[in-house]
């Protein structure tokens, strides 16, 4: 199937338009066969298939042939349907100067994946990219508001004043939602203009600082951000109280599905429910978190990379493109700085065992496609707990409410039907 790589990436203007700057030569080995490919200005200008002698590339990237056909497979299964859910697993290995690779991510993942049946690439995140600047028709034929507000709630954080954005919509039990790492409230855009969650329930939702439309704290340029859980525990009881939410019901993803752990063991009672998207105890580092920012690397591009292949494959086109873009817009080293918390400070394993779901219900939703946090961690923290409750999110990934928002709610109402 390798063959076909040469003709299918030079017969894509787009995807030769966002490999322009690109010109090295990296080693393909599917299984024990090598395969040559120099890439000039976006272009393949040759695939030669090995044995070689001493061979020279910049980059190499080996797995077996069982490995490839798993992900040159049309609709790839989990864990096979990008390069990087294989590098974390160990079915793929980058060897050599990574930074071509990384600082083209994106790129480098549509060329492997064109490959795939079809001469679009069903789940890559090239189809996603077009569909982001293609003209889109529009939702409705006259101007309207969403019923979202939006505004800056001043309060005390960690010690120093913020300016804190907030967005709000609906009315009745209060349902505060947490946005993933190194993105914003624009996550929760489906739930907050769902007439039938609006109903029964206010959902909130705020940028955390240095997220969004929420700044820094002044003195910012002289540190490092790096998000801990007691920061993390302590801003979001801080926006309770400010906002008087009486015992709202939490909501959080990826990181913000960590924390509702920490918040379930240290202040249970506080809480009507908790609701964790993509929780997990722990998530160790499987590349070097230091490609987030760097100077010689555009942050945008490579943390847009890094999250591409934890959306599901059948992620609708427009949401998968604007949950890209989200990520494509953060701040430098801020999505390094949350990742702090997730893979090095917030470590839970020891103490999940320990969390009360007599004190405040817990429900675990998770993607089946999501290779950070996998389902079969999501079902072990459910073994864990006592009464937690699981659901896996058949097609769905790391970022559900974003990603597949129709998909995501079809599991949440059920949910939050359960909540009193």
């Amino acid at each position: 199937m390798i063959e076909r790589l040469q003709e299918r990436v030079n017969a894509d203007a787009w995807l030769v338009h966002r490999g322009r700057f690109v010109d090295t030569q990296c080693l393909i080995e599917v299984g024990d066969t090598p395969w040559l490919m120099q890439i000039q200005a976006g272009r393949i200008a040759s695939l030669q298939r090995g044995p070689f002698v001493m061979p020279r590339w910049t980059f190499a990237l080996r797995a077996s042939q069982q490995t490839w056909s798993a992900f040159w497979e049309p609709r790839p299964a989990p864990g096979f349907h990008d390069l990087m859910a294989m590098i974390k697993s160990r079915a793929l290995r980058l060897e050599g100067d990574q930074h071509p690779f990384m600082a083209n991510l994106l790129y480098f993942k549509d060329v492997l994946a064109a490959a795939r049946g079809g001469t679009s690439q069903e789940g890559a995140s090239g189809p996603a990219m077009r569909a982001a600047i293609a003209p889109v028709a529009p939702r409705s034929s006259r101007p309207t508001f969403e019923p979202v507000t939006g505004g800056y709630l001043n309060l005390d954080l960690l010690g120093a004043p913020h300016r804190l954005y907030v967005e709000q919509a609906g009315e009745g039990i209060p349902l505060l939602c947490l946005h993933t790492a190194g993105a914003d409230t624009r996550q929760y855009r489906a739930l907050m203009n769902d007439p039938q969650i609006l109903k029964r329930f206010r959902v909130i939702a705020f940028d955390m600082p240095w997220h969004g439309k929420s700044s820094p704290p002044a003195g910012w340029q002289q540190a490092e951000y790096r998000l801990t859980s007691a920061d993390y525990v302590g801003m979001i009881v801080s926006v309770c109280d400010a906002l008087a939410l009486d015992r709202p019901v939490v909501m959080g993803c990826s990181i913000g599905g960590r924390i509702v752990l920490n918040l379930a063991l240290d202040c249970p009672e506080r809480f009507r429910a908790l609701i964790g998207l993509q929780s997990g105890a722990h998530v160790d580092p499987y590349y070097d978190l230091q490609w987030l920012h760097r100077p010689d690397v555009h942050g945008g591009e490579v943390c847009a990379g890094i999250i591409s292949g934890l959306i599901g494959p059948s992620a609708p086109s427009d949401d998968r493109a604007e949950t890209l873009w989200h990520y494509m817009q953060g701040g430098p080293g801020v999505f390094k700085g949350d990742l702090y918390f997730y893979k090095i400070d917030g470590d839970l394993r020891g103490r999940v065992q320990e969390i009360d779901t007599r004190r405040c219900p817990l429900y675990l939703l998770s993607g089946e496609y999501d290779y950070s946090c996998t389902p079969d961690d999501t079902r072990d923290l459910a073994r864990r707990i006592a009464g937690a409750q699981a659901t896996i999110m058949s097609g769905l990934g790391h970022f559900p409410m974003s990603e597949d928002p129709e998909g995501f709610l079809t599991h949440l109402r059920p949910v939050l039907e359960q909540i009193q």
